[in-house]
């Protein structure tokens, strides 16, 4: 269920289904089975004069901007096609209509009379925003919108999404591969894997909880590390290194004495700092280190812990120079233990 006024972001890998499942909620892909309902009503099983009334209250948002906006057709024309379809307003009226939403979309409201070839990628995006908006509709759609533009641009559209939902209240359903994106505009999230719906939740309760191996993977940049080993003990016990667990573990962790697990433990969850390996002595382990990016404040390292493949976000001041070893620490109130067949969280 989709509440009335929230973002509600779709994420996953690129073919998980994110996108027909946006397209479906639009009945412009006719669902196989399953049931979308649109106040109350399955849209499947609408008649023609209902899915076009449905289709006014929604609007959708392409991933590329340039493939909605008519080239032949100036901006002002663009975005005030919705109102002219359906007899909104007079001819004055419509062009003050949209210079205001031109100027609520991040444009100067004297581009109306000029035609897309002549705008970036951001602001063909925002003339696509504004014309979305022009019938204040009540969902809004929009398929990967940020994909076609640059790091920067993305990060600039992120804001502006963000403002723009918080001045109209529309809800939108946001469709979208990065997790950095779902992350940081959604109320609640979706993840998606091969059509199936891993987690529903807040981005922190997902990033906190993930309910398996996948969602802990996919969230998090960098992702999360996984460790091969065995619990025996109330201790985990990897590349020959023997790691007692807190009191918080022992009970949920009974059942798999003995078996083999994975463990999972974020980037920024390995420290180089004496005050987690004062805290978790046996945690502590010695890595050796492949690669190192400087990213000003923190340095990623790319290394081993024994065989295993590890990644650790560490602040800058720590010296960390490829093919040494440092000491590193785990935060053991941190990580997570999943089953090593079924990949679900066990704790």
């Amino acid at each position: 269920e989709i509440y009335p006024g929230e973002t509600f972001g779709l994420v996953g890998e690129s073919g998980c289904g994110k996108s027909t499942t946006g397209r479906t909620i639009m009945r412009l892909t006719k669902p196989t089975a399953g049931k979308v309902f649109f106040q109350g009503k399955d849209v499947a099983e609408m008649s023609k004069h209902e899915i076009k009334d449905m289709r006014r209250e929604m609007q959708f948002i392409f991933q590329d901007p340039y493939a909605s906006l008519n080239p032949r057709m100036t901006i002002g024309e663009i975005v005030s096609e919705p109102m002219t379809i359906h007899g909104v307003g007079t001819k004055e009226e419509r062009i003050e209509r949209v210079r205001e939403l031109l100027d609520v979309v991040g444009l100067n409201p004297e581009h109306i009379n000029r035609y897309p070839h002549e705008f970036s990628g951001g602001q063909r995006q925002r003339v696509a925003l504004g014309r979305a908006i022009v019938r204040n509709a009540k969902v809004f759609l929009m398929d990967e919108p940020l994909s076609n533009l640059d790091a920067k641009l993305r990060v600039q559209m992120r804001s502006e999404i963000i403002k723009l939902h918080e001045r109209i209240h529309a809800t939108t359903i946001y469709v979208t591969h990065d997790q950095t994106e779902a992350m940081t505009m959604a109320d609640r999230i979706v993840v998606m894997k091969a059509g199936y719906i891993q987690q529903i939740g807040t981005p922190k309760e997902i990033y906190n909880n993930p309910k398996n191996m996948f969602v802990a993977g996919f969230l998090g940049a960098p992702a999360t590390n996984f460790l091969q080993g065995t619990y025996q003990g109330n201790a985990f016990i990897c590349n020959d290194q023997r790691i007692e667990m807190p009191d918080m573990f022992h009970e949920a962790m009974k059942p798999y004495d003995g078996k083999e697990v994975v463990m999972g433990i974020r980037p920024e969850d390995l420290h180089g700092e004496g005050i987690v390996a004062d805290t978790y002595p046996t945690s502590h382990f010695m890595f050796d280190v492949e690669v190192s990016e400087l990213l000003g404040h923190e340095f990623i390292l790319h290394g081993r812990f024994g065989k295993q493949r590890l990644e650790a976000k560490v602040a800058a001041r720590i010296e960390a120079r490829p093919h040494e070893d440092i000491e590193l620490a785990m935060d053991l109130s941190k990580v997570h233990f999943f089953d090593k067949e079924t990949e679900e969280t066990i704790i």
